[in-house]
């Protein structure tokens, strides 16, 4: 028989082989397991914990800000894309077709829906009539599938992934930009907030908006392995869906308007790069926002101070639940200390506290932060206090960790060798003077599989040098080149 402490332990290294170190730290820490069929994930329900968290804290700030939950349907009749050409351009290669339902095959295709706006547009168009429906802010949480032809990574490339998608119609192409700001400020804020992660805000280039879009924005974060990724994006969509679909108003002077929209979403791309950009070796490392048990409790004993060691630890976590944290007391007696340390470092809990004949003789507390092993004694007056306060450290921890790696690698360059040679020496974003023309990015991402992730937000931001860094033609704008998932 194995040793099931050895089983706990990852055997792949985060720094040499991150592919392979992601891959068995999702299973091990029971997040996620491969299905049947491949580009598909088995979520697990510690895994889906996690993207609970995620959603507690968004559909908070969305309805605080005017949104509602609804539901569509999951297929999308083909006469539907097709009101939207760039839709079916953009994602036909992709999409999923229902032709049959039981012996029958289907009078028209069915669509599994990569993305909503064909079929929710529709329904705004039945359901606005009067400026005084406007604006109306809707949002689904549901899946989409994407049948990428591509490797299967949890939580990064699925061909079915979890997300949320909103959708809102507006008085003018002012409201609807403000509503898409907006958005990307919560995912922003989401980021650095609670799951400690820094990220950079911009636009994509006019040649990789969402197909549709007038301008689509997103938040890019940088994994440990220097690739990009992009988990939320916000698309305004000015009126063309509105055209495509008849969503119309009428306004207070009794005149017929188109009306202007947006959308917005976010995946579970956002939880894996959580989970890849703060865990190490030993197992998950979790921001307290979101980790499903914020702090364990583990007692200590020997059989002479069993009762007193485990009636102290348990007043102890009583104390921390009614303060509203949560915990877990680990009173099992058939593991080790060792043991349990070693499980809940691999789970993730930011926070350890042990308990030991010494800590109830001196009425204290040992904590332990999971980004580092730092050790601290605490007094056992006021710990629920004690304990938020080391949560906020360890989330200090975790931030600072991961600007200073943004920081470092965010660089710039002025031709093209220097472009070429920045990115495969150091991964991360490179920074160049660019000439807008697509070729140019073309010939980067034909060289080196390096791609223009994004550029800044203020179009009137001028570039960085006068002159392209690959072309040699007048540069119009900055580009941050990185490769990405």
């Amino acid at each position: 028989m194995s040793d099931p402490q050895q089983d706990l332990g990852i055997t792949e290294s985060k720094e040499h082989s991150p592919g392979e170190w992601y891959a068995e730290l999702v299973q091990k820490a029971g997040l996620a397991d491969y299905a049947p069929m491949g580009g598909f994930i088995v979520t697990r329900p510690r895994g889906y914990a996690l993207w609970e968290g995620i959603q507690d804290h968004l559909d908070g700030w969305f309805k605080d800000t005017g949104v509602q939950n609804s539901y569509f349907p999951m297929f999308i009749p083909e006469s539907y894309l097709e009101r939207e050409k760039e839709i079916v351009e953009g994602f036909d290669p992709e999409v999923a077709w229902v032709t049959e339902a039981g012996n029958d095959e289907l009078d028209e295709r069915l669509a599994v829906r990569p993305t909503s706006e064909s079929i929710i547009t529709p329904f705004m168009s039945q359901w606005i009539r009067s400026h005084r429906d406007l604006p109306m802010r809707l949002n689904q949480w549901c899946s989409v599938v994407r049948w990428e032809a591509t490797d299967t990574k949890p939580f990064f490339r699925t061909k079915e992934f979890l997300w949320q998608e909103g959708h809102t119609a507006h008085r003018d192409g002012e409201s609807a930009w403000e509503e898409t700001m907006l958005r990307l400020e919560q995912y922003r804020r989401l980021h650095e907030e609670v799951l400690a992660i820094p990220v950079l805000e911009g636009r994509k280039p006019e040649h990789d908006k969402f197909p549709g879009a007038e301008t689509t924005t997103a938040v890019q974060s940088l994994m440990p392995d220097g690739k990009s990724l992009q988990a939320a994006t916000s698309h305004y969509l000015g009126d063309g869906f509105a055209e495509a679909f008849d969503v119309t108003y009428v306004d207070e002077d009794e005149n017929e308007h188109v009306a202007h929209t947006a959308s917005w979403g976010l995946s579970w791309r956002a939880l894996g790069g959580m989970v890849m950009t703060h865990s190490d070796d030993q197992g998950l490392v979790l921001p307290p926002a979101i980790a499903p048990e914020q702090v364990v409790v583990v007692p200590i004993w020997q059989e002479d101070t069993q009762e007193e060691v485990l009636d102290y630890a348990a007043e102890l976590a009583a104390e921390l639940d009614e303060a509203g944290l949560r915990v877990e007391l680990d009173d099992r007696d058939g593991r080790n200390p060792g043991f349990k340390f070693n499980e809940w470092e691999l789970n993730g809990v930011p926070l350890r506290i042990e308990i030991g004949p010494n800590e109830v003789e001196d009425e204290e507390a040992t904590l332990v932060h999971r980004p580092d092993g730092e050790s601290i004694v605490e007094t056992r007056d006021e710990i629920a206090e004690t304990v938020e306060d080391h949560l906020d450290t360890v989330y200090a921890k975790l931030y600072a960790a991961a600007e200073d790696e943004l920081e470092e690698n965010v660089r710039e360059a002025e031709s093209r060798n220097e472009l070429l040679g920045t990115i495969g020496q150091h991964g991360g974003y490179v920074k160049t003077a660019w000439c807008g023309e697509e070729g140019c990015e073309t010939e980067i991402k034909d060289e080196i599989a390096a791609e223009i992730v994004m550029v800044p937000l203020d179009e009137d931001e001028g570039p960085i040098d006068d002159t392209c860094a690959i072309c040699g033609d007048d540069a119009t704008e900055t580009a941050y080149f990185a490769k990405s998932y």
